[in-house]
C-alpha cells in the first residue's frame, strides 16, 4: 500500500506564504501523477495542481492559484511540493496529496480518479 505523508500546513497572514511537501513510500515511475487538492471549510474538495506524468505531460494549475503556487518534484526525487505564494483568506483549506500510477490527463482533475491520498494538513490564512 503506497502511503503519502504531508508537512508544512499552519497559518500565516494574507500576503504570506507556506510551503507543503508530500513523501511518497513508493518510488515514483515514469507514469506516476502527483496532484495537490484542497477542502475549504463546508465545501468539496477540489483541484489545486498536478505534475501529470512524472513532468512528461505537463504541470497543471487551478486559474485560483496560477501565478501564486508552484509545484514541483525535490531533487530525491519521491516528494512533491507545493510552494504557496501571495496566500489569501479564500485558500484557508485542508490541503491534500494524491497519487495515482496510471492516470490519463483528461482525469487529473478529478479526485475521485486518484487512487491514493496523505492525511491532509490544514492551511489557514488570516489576519
Amino acid at each position: 500500500q503506497v502511503k503519502l505523508v504531508e508537512s508544512g500546513g499552519g497559518s500565516v497572514q494574507p500576503g504570506g506564504s507556506l510551503r507543503l511537501s508530500c513523501a511518497a513510500s513508493d518510488p515514483i515511475s515514469s507514469t506516476t501523477t502527483l496532484g495537490w487538492f484542497r477542502q475549504p471549510p463546508g465545501k468539496q474538495r477540489e483541484f489545486v495542481a498536478a505534475i501529470f506524468r512524472n513532468n512528461a505531460g505537463r504541470i497543471v494549475y487551478s486559474d485560483s492559484v496560477k501565478g501564486r503556487f508552484t509545484v514541483s518534484r525535490d531533487k530525491a526525487g519521491n516528494a512533491v511540493i507545493l510552494q504557496m505564494n501571495s496566500l489569501k483568506p479564500e485558500d484557508t483549506a485542508v490541503y491534500y496529496c494524491a497519487r495515482d500510477d496510471r492516470l490519463i490527463s483528461s482525469s487529473l482533475r478529478l479526485p475521485d480518479q486518484y487512487d491514493y491520498w496523505g492525511q491532509g494538513t490544514q492551511v489557514t490564512v488570516s489576519s
